[in-house]
């Protein structure tokens, strides 16, 4: 597989694909501690396929660096290993999906054996493999070794007392870490007010309510020693009661350069109690009077009542209606705004301290701007360490108003107007006459003011003691185009000028004169007020303002004339102009539409809509009145409807713009005009027509009669189908053979496929459409409508009338589509590839698409299942077979020639047996071009059945016997000889051999040793104790008891395995033997067990060396040799000599030979048995007959 990943690589750089997948993992090493949550994000990017991704975590265990470990994934249930399955289904391991292509694994309850290198693994969603698809890092677990200590106690204080806690912060990480420590303050179930921390940056920071006493130095935190916290509180609030704690956060920096709290531990809690102690005071404000005058001293005291008054600070402030004065701190130094700064420098006012208890504000020369409310605001403030003030509670007493009056007046005004009611537009003039009953003392200020019907007053104009005018804001622009004037015409008399007047100027005019006096310090003070005023009533243009509209011919036929009166109350003067509209609502018709227009500067201005009329319309318009006459002569249909005349009221204004006063519309007036009697007649014959698909519709439709010979027509056709309750409009040809589609041509795509006919002959037309489809079928008919030119030119609709019915039914083509039977049997091993067929004999049109779908039916399941489909627009589409059997990515669709299509099945498995079968549908287009399905039909099935490879697994079953000294190690081969295929693993097992009848006494030979342990096998059976096993997956197991910590294990090849003994003991002698077992891969990359086998035994000898003579005779060279080589020598020459003595003896005799002359001495070489492993020394054996 990573071959071919790596060649897939390759292609990648080649330009096989257009863009590169990459997965990233959160940088190691990070370092969390056991217990805490870890998070461990993964992204991936510039992959195909569907937006959302899939992830899949694994592990590497120090212990197994090489083996995966599943943990957890987003697409399979299945896939954590057993022993994270358990956390998994729990929620303390889960994936939380951040984006389709961002995840996060989540692990709640960290352990120390979740330590190891995390794997994050997208599956493909690629058309090709490029890229990278999973991205490692390594997680440390680390002992959670922080402690934050402190002694829980309950605390009594009072007020203003000290208050100091400790906290033993420790902890025991190796690793860089840095920590936090934060004293908080936490009462009943509120949130915990943090007092002063020290960040992991070493930086000292408080909650708001602490920040500024921790500013001042009243909270305090130091670090004693190495790992004592101390926290100091100068003064106690009453707020500061509550639950004191510390809490400590151990931080660790990780590779991106982020920090981390990978743990926090809070301590035991102090629980303080705060006494308040009393420090109440009181604040009087006394004054002598409340009424002064002009130029009169006032002084205002302050008084403060409270307990040790010098030992303690208060600053005062002054106000004036709300408005500060002054202000006095704790060093009774005062401090004034600008305007009463200027005063007290001018020595008018002054602000004092008089006692420890009595603060004074003095005014010297009261003003009358004086007058209002005045108070004082008493202030407690604490002194910190720092020398620095706090402000804690603050009084202030009742207002105290005074009221300052002026200097008295002895004058009188009198106002007077031209006239107390005008009509709007006319002028107004006013006059104001101010009388004094001596010489005048200083100067006179003036305004005019208006105080309209609900007695809201407005600034017209007003002249200051200066002489400067300036009107008031809502008549600035008025008496910018002089509009409002104001002239003083002497000392004592000043007149007021409202040119143009209107509604909103009528109201009471009021005259308000302010006499002035300079004072001794030279500024000018008000001596007295006096007004004076007179109502005026203006009446509006609009007042009465009604039209009527008359006329003695509601009545006419065509070329008859009507006349219209438009009567307009009441009468205006010239300068009040009026403009006059009449305004026409054609029959048939909702909107009016105006005629023509007498416009306000005697105008006439014809409508857009009035072209009709111009020519036949005479207008006229009294002099003596406003009243309009409109004669209209040559009517026809077009003048008939409802007649209406609209009169608009204007005025001029000050700026010689125009305001639209009034607009009345008068009552409605109806022209009837009549119209000729018809003769329309059309044919109402039926017809029934019957076609195929692509064949035109021929429709007719037959004037019989008509009114006139100069009579046009419009021709509109319908059809109507059964589920409508109306017909819908197709076409319609207008009385001048304009065409007009409707909405049905328009919504079926008509318009291309329709051609209209009008015949020379006149009053037939014809109607064809091409082409036509299934839903052209219906019910068609035509209404005819006769036109004829009226009396102004126009064409007019004289009559309408419907046509007989022609009932048109369009057929499809007839199916034809014809699919193979033919039934099939596959059989075919497991990764191998299967090829279905679907063969279309026969289709019902050669323009027509097919779409093609595969089934399959299950062994045990009834139901068929989709496997893929193939659109009629060759789009492919996996059904939900392939889906759940993991067969996206091992499907492969080709059509080698038209009408077959195959479907190949690429690395199988078992689960893929079963009946195949494919569906066609058949989709013709219609005239319209729109696809619709005619047929379908099913194939012959195709059993496909998939078996697994056939086992050929071989042990090596000649296995030499062996013979080792005590202590010596001995080695046990396992041979594979042949597999049953290349992806085999092999799980290998080491047995002990041993009968139950145990060993012989003595040491007979190997071979004899060996037929009588296969005897003895026969007859006992054997125990079997197993050495080691090896899994598949490089697993080692257990050890057996009596050859624990002696074993080594070797793979030489991949075929061959090796097991050594170490520190051979005696009672290691007997019997050995392997077994494996060959482990496949299945299509879905789960392993299973698909055959064993057993090797021949092997025999084990392990000699004792130290407790027989054979031992001892063998481990000495000399000795052997001397016990078994140089006797053998010396006892054949002895032989040989003995033998041939003999034999001369005997051939010396005449009866040397026998009887057939066969010799009467055989001599036969000596039978040695010799063991090269010296388990038995030589044993010379002279069989019968070798000597006689």
């Amino acid at each position: 597989m990573k071959r071919f990943l790596r060649l897939l690589g390759c292609l990648a750089v080649l330009g096989a694909v257009t863009a590169q997948r990459h997965v990233a993992v959160q940088e190691g090493p990070l370092y969390r501690t056991e217990g805490s949550h870890v998070t461990i994000w993964c992204n991936v990017s510039g992959f195909q396929g569907p937006p959302e991704q899939n992830f899949q975590w694994s592990i590497y265990l120090p212990s197994a660096p090489e083996r995966e470990v599943q943990i957890v994934s987003t697409v399979d249930s299945s896939f954590p290993y057993a022993i994270y399955t358990q956390r998994v289904r729990s929620g303390k391991i889960y994936v939380e999906r951040v984006q389709g292509d961002s995840a996060l694994l989540h692990i709640t309850d960290l352990q120390a054996r979740d330590a190891g290198e995390y794997e994050c693994y997208t599956p493909n969603t690629d058309e090709q493999y490029f890229g990278s698809y999973s991205a490692k890092m390594s997680l440390v677990v680390i002992p959670d070794s922080l402690q934050a200590t402190a002694m829980p106690q309950t605390l009594h204080k009072v007020e203003q007392d000290p208050l100091e806690l400790t906290c033993e912060v420790a902890t025991e990480t190796f690793q860089h870490s840095h920590l936090s420590v934060a004293w908080l303050r936490q009462r009943g179930s509120e949130k915990p007010v943090e007092v002063i921390g020290l960040s992991r940056d070493f930086m000292l920071h408080s909650s708001s309510e602490y920040a500024q006493r921790q500013s001042l130095g009243e909270v305090r935190l130091d670090k004693l020693g190495s790992s004592t916290f101390r926290l100091t509180v100068f003064h106690l609030q009453p707020s500061d009661q509550g639950e004191f704690y510390c809490e400590a956060a151990e931080w660790i920096q990780d590779p991106d350069g982020s920090w981390y709290a990978m743990t926090r531990k809070r301590s035991e809690g102090t629980v303080v109690t705060v006494q308040p102690t009393d420090k109440e005071f009181t604040v009087r404000l006394e004054t002598e009077k409340r009424l002064y005058t002009m130029g009169e001293p006032v002084e205002f005291r302050c008084i403060l009542e409270a307990q040790s008054i010098p030992d303690r600070y208060f600053a005062v402030s002054w106000a004036f209606n709300s408005s500060l004065i002054a202000s006095m701190g704790p060093n009774a130094v005062p401090v004034l705004n600008s305007d009463f700064a200027h005063r007290e420098a001018r020595g008018q006012l002054k602000v004092a301290k008089e006692s420890d208890g009595v603060f004074v504000l003095k005014i010297y020369h009261l003003r009358q701007e004086d007058s209002g409310k005045y108070n004082c605001r008493v202030t407690e403030r604490e002194k910190t360490v720092t020398g620095e003030f706090i402000d804690k509670e603050s009084k202030r007493p009742k207002n105290i108003p005074i009221i300052v009056l002026p200097i008295k007046s002895s004058i009188s005004v009198e106002v007077a107007s031209n006239a107390s009611v005008v009509l709007e537009g006319e002028n107004l003039r006013f006059s104001c006459s101010v009388r004094t009953a001596g010489r005048p003392q200083g100067r006179f200020s003036v305004i005019w003011q208006l105080v309209d019907r609900l007695n809201r007053r407005s600034n017209i104009m007003w002249l200051d003691r200066d002489g400067t005018m300036q009107p008031g804001a809502s008549y600035w622009e008025r008496s910018s185009f002089g509009g409002v004037q104001m002239e003083q015409v002497q000392p004592s008399s000043f007149s007021l000028g409202i040119f143009n007047s209107r509604k909103e100027d009528e109201g009471q005019y009021e005259c308000h004169v302010t006499e002035w006096v300079r004072a001794v310090d030279g500024e000018w003070q008000v001596v007295g007020e006096r007004r004076a005023s007179t109502p005026i009533s203006i009446t509006a243009l609009e007042t009465g303002f009604a039209v009527t509209a008359i006329s003695r011919t509601p009545g006419v036929t065509y070329s008859d004339s009507f006349d219209l009166q438009c009567i307009i109350k009441p009468h205006y003067p010239a300068r009040v102009p009026v403009s006059v509209t009449w305004r026409f609502q054609p029959v048939g018709t909702v909107e009016f539409h105006d005629l023509v227009t007498f416009t306000r500067d005697g105008g006439v201005q014809w409508g857009d809509r009035s072209s009709s009329f111009r020519t036949r319309t005479a207008i006229e318009k009294a002099e003596s009145s406003n009243n309009v006459r409109l004669s209209i002569s040559r009517a026809s249909d077009t003048e008939a409807g409802k007649y209406q005349c609209v009169a608009e009221l204007w005025r001029q204004n000050y700026n010689s713009s125009w305001t639209r006063l009034a607009e009345r519309t008068s009552n409605l007036l109806e022209i009837r005009v009549l119209q000729p009697v018809t003769k329309l007649q059309v044919s109402k014959s039926k017809r029934t027509l019957t076609l195929v698909e692509n064949r035109p519709i021929q429709l007719n439709c037959s004037v019989k009669s008509q009114t006139s010979q100069n009579s046009h027509f419009a021709v509109l056709w319908y059809v109507h189908k059964p589920s409508d309750a109306d017909g819908k409009l197709i076409l319609k040809t207008t009385h001048n053979s304009a065409f007009e589609y409707g909405t049905y041509a328009e919504e079926e795509g008509l318009r291309a496929r329709l051609q209209f006919e009008r015949h020379v002959t006149g009053g037939l037309f014809s109607l064809t459409v091409q082409r036509a489809e299934v839903s052209d079928s219906g019910s068609y008919y035509c209404h005819v409508e006769e036109w004829l030119l009226s009396p102004n030119y126009a064409w007019y609709k004289l009559a309408e009338e419907v046509s007989g019915r022609t009932e048109v039914t369009v057929k499809q083509p007839d199916s034809r589509l014809k699919l193979s039977q033919a039934q099939g049997n596959l059989s075919v091993l497991e990764t191998r590839q299967v090829q279905l067929e679907c063969v279309v004999l026969n289709r019902t049109s050669a323009a027509s698409q097919l779409a093609v779908e595969w089934f399959v039916w299950k062994p045990n399941h009834p139901e068929r299942e989709a496997v893929a489909r193939l659109s009629r627009e060759a789009t492919f589409h996996y059904g939900e077979q392939a889906a759940r059997n993991n067969l996206k990515g091992r499907l492969h669709l080709e059509s080698p020639s038209p009408g077959v299509y195959r479907l190949s099945i690429q690395n199988v498995a078992v689960q893929d047996s079963g009946a195949y079968s494919c569906h066609v549908e058949e989709w013709l287009p219609s005239p319209s071009g729109v696809w619709y399905k005619r047929a379908e039909d099913s194939a012959g099935q195709t059993a496909v059945t998939v078996t697994r490879p056939e086992a050929a697994l071989q042990v090596d079953t000649l296995v030499p016997n062996a013979t080792v000294s005590e202590r010596a190690a001995f080695q046990l081969d396992c041979s594979i000889v042949s597999r049953s295929s290349q992806d085999s693993h092999f799980a290998v097992t080491w047995y002990s051999l041993r009968t139950k009848a145990g060993e012989k006494a003595g040491s007979p030979g190997l071979e004899e040793q060996e037929d009588e342990e296969e005897e003895e096998e026969q007859e006992d059976p054997a125990e079997r104790m197993a050495l080691l096993s090896v899994g598949p997956d490089a697993v080692f197991g257990p050890e057996g008891g009596p050859w624990e910590g002696r074993l080594r294990f070797q793979r030489l090849s991949a075929l061959l395995f090796r097991l050594t003994v170490l520190q051979a003991h005696p009672r290691d002698t007997g019997n050995y033997s392997c077994r494996v077992e060959e482990w496949l891969p299945s299509p879905q990359k789960e392993w299973y067990r698909l055959t064993e086998a057993e090797a021949a035994p092997m025999g084990i000898q392990v000699l004792d060396t130290g407790s027989s003579l054979q031992s001892a005779i063998c481990s000495n060279d000399a000795l052997f040799y001397f016990v078994f080589f140089y006797p053998f020598p010396i006892f054949g020459i002895l032989i040989i000599t003995i033998l041939l003595v003999r034999f001369k003896s005997r051939s010396s005799s005449k009866n040397s030979d026998g009887k057939n002359g066969v010799p009467l001495l055989w001599i036969k070489e000596p039978h040695l048995n010799y063991s090269p492993t010296c388990l038995e020394p030589p044993v010379l054996s002279i069989h019968p007959g070798a000597i006689d």
